[in-house]
């Protein structure tokens, strides 16, 4: 059995990638979609956050009550899974993996004490569209990641991931042996909360300057410099 000792939870959007404006337009056409009426611009901002809080803020800036957004939440979920498939070749015309995302995830991947998963508030089947959009999804167990289908709280999501690890590796790590990746404020949270530790890195909305008061466990302006990255995520 493979003696796993080290797990990295990869965040998507900021993070290993950009999917392009498709994401934003697929939220808004997916709720206007289940409304039956065109929405304008709904002004939520998405980093950091899980698909189906993004689709709550939606509805909720667009006027629809809350009991009702309730019950047009799996819907929209379910339209916006429909239109990012329809959208896939757009995610890989417009987006793209940020600079060393690859030679990272190789370098990683020959460790195999380390086992690579995703931490991420998109929905599972949106998760594996954008890593299929730029060949990421070889390199991660997406079986072991917890995702916003999961839970609709960001912070939820690491008990989530460290359970899968269990049930299909047989391991049981502590949250101390985790680290979690990722661009924004909502990243260091969960893994706080989670008592993980965060790398965080500024490829995403917010700058190096905002992210370092933050005091994460690692910071970076890119993960373009891969031996220096993985020796932190390996330390």
């Amino acid at each position: 059995m493979r003696e796993i000792r080290r797990l990295i939870l990869w965040d998507l959007d900021g993070t290993l990638l950009s999917a392009g404006p498709v994401a934003r337009e697929a939220f808004a056409d997916a709720v206007a979609a289940v409304l039956g009426r065109d929405i304008g611009d709904h002004g939520v901002q998405m980093s950091g956050k899980t698909d189906p809080g993004i689709a709550m803020e939606v509805m909720l800036a667009v006027g629809v009550p809350e009991e009702d957004a309730r019950r047009y939440l799996a819907p929209v979920l379910k339209e916006l899974e429909r239109r990012l498939e329809l959208d896939k070749a757009r995610v890989r015309a417009e987006g793209r993996a940020h600079p060393g995302i690859l030679e990272l995830l190789e370098s990683l991947g020959r460790d195999p004490s380390v086992l690579q998963s995703v931490l991420t508030g998109n929905l599972r089947s949106n998760a594996r569209l954008k890593l299929e959009a730029f060949g990421l999804e070889g390199y991660l167990d997406l079986e072991a990641g917890a995702y916003g289908s999961d839970h609709h709280l960001r912070n939820e999501l690491i008990p989530i991931a460290l359970r899968r690890v269990e049930e299909y590796h047989g391991v049981r790590l502590e949250p101390s042996d985790v680290w979690v990746v990722g661009d924004t404020p909502a990243d260091l949270d969960c893994a706080r909360a989670g008592g993980a530790r965060c790398l965080l890195v500024a490829t995403g909305r917010y700058g190096l300057e905002r992210l370092a008061r933050l005091r994460a466990d690692a910071l970076f302006e890119t993960l373009a410099d891969t031996d220096v990255v993985a020796s932190v995520l390996l330390s």
